[in-house]
């Protein structure tokens, strides 16, 4: 290979663009068939909405597409020809790497992550766009009310607030609150008693503490995690608000015996 050729080659970027995909119960989208591990190539044009392989780089994102209670999702990797959605955060790749699969509990810390990881940090509390704000102190309070904020609270009895659109919140302590009100926002509580809220449009909530609860407005996605005095996992469930049979916008849910049980 010439030297000229060499210098040619290095100046060709391939994007790797880290997404999340949604799928129906069977592992299928749009009646194509994947699988985790494998990589799959499109021949042809590539167009958001229309042609190629399509994921979100924003992980809740892909709850617009897949909802929670009968599909699967995967951690996946892009590259080809890359084409971004104009409206959300959906990519159409010629190329797709199905990664992992991504429970939705993960999927809602992948974005509390993603959240962080654009973030600008501004002390305990955050008001402009994408602040971060933490409390780890017992009774901390942390509030991310900027588009794009995050906020965590992981102490005892710590609270975090993240009101901004795509805001994710996250409590991991004991008995730790999280709440996020803004349309797609995030709230995941992982301490024990830990309580998590989402009541904007297409929000998601997981509570999976030992005695954690979950509430959110119509069409939010809720996961909540029952667990043995020995804090075994004995039952996992996933709803979506006014849409799953008997789950209400703005209650309070457990999971009582694998069912959601309103608490009182």
């Amino acid at each position: 290979m010439s030297t000229k050729s060499k210098l040619r080659k290095q100046k060709v970027k391939t994007e790797v663009v880290k997404s999340y995909k949604g799928f129906d119960s069977n592992m299928q989208c749009r009646g194509f068939q994947f699988k985790v591990g494998e990589t799959f190539t499109h021949d042809g044009p590539v167009a958001a909405c229309e042609q190629g392989f399509h994921a979100c780089e924003y992980p809740l994102d892909v709850l617009r597409y897949y909802a929670p209670a009968e599909s699967q999702y995967a951690e996946v990797e892009q590259t080809g020809t890359i084409v971004r959605h104009a409206d959300d955060s959906k990519v159409a790749s010629s190329v797709i790497r199905i990664k992992a699969s991504i429970t939705l509990p993960a999927l809602i810390q992948a974005a509390v992550d993603f959240t962080f990881a654009r973030s600008n940090p501004e002390g305990e509390k955050a008001t402009g766009d994408r602040g971060a704000a933490s409390a780890t102190g017992d009774s901390g309070a942390a509030s991310a009310t900027g588009y794009s904020g995050a906020a965590s609270a992981t102490g005892y009895s710590g609270a975090a607030s993240a009101t901004g659109y795509r805001g994710a919140a996250s409590a991991t302590g004991y008995s730790g609150a999280a709440s996020a009100t803004g349309d797609r926002g995030a709230a995941s509580a992982t301490g024990d008693r830990g309580a998590a809220s989402a009541t904007g449009y297409s929000g998601a909530a997981s509570a999976t503490g030992k005695f954690g609860r979950a509430m959110g407005g119509d069409g939010c996605a809720l996961f909540l995690v029952e667990r043995d005095d020995n804090w075994n996992i004995i039952a996992v469930g996933s709803a979506i608000v006014g849409k799953t049979k008997g789950i209400k916008a703005n209650v309070w849910y457990t999971l009582t015996d694998g069912k959601f049980v309103e608490v009182k």
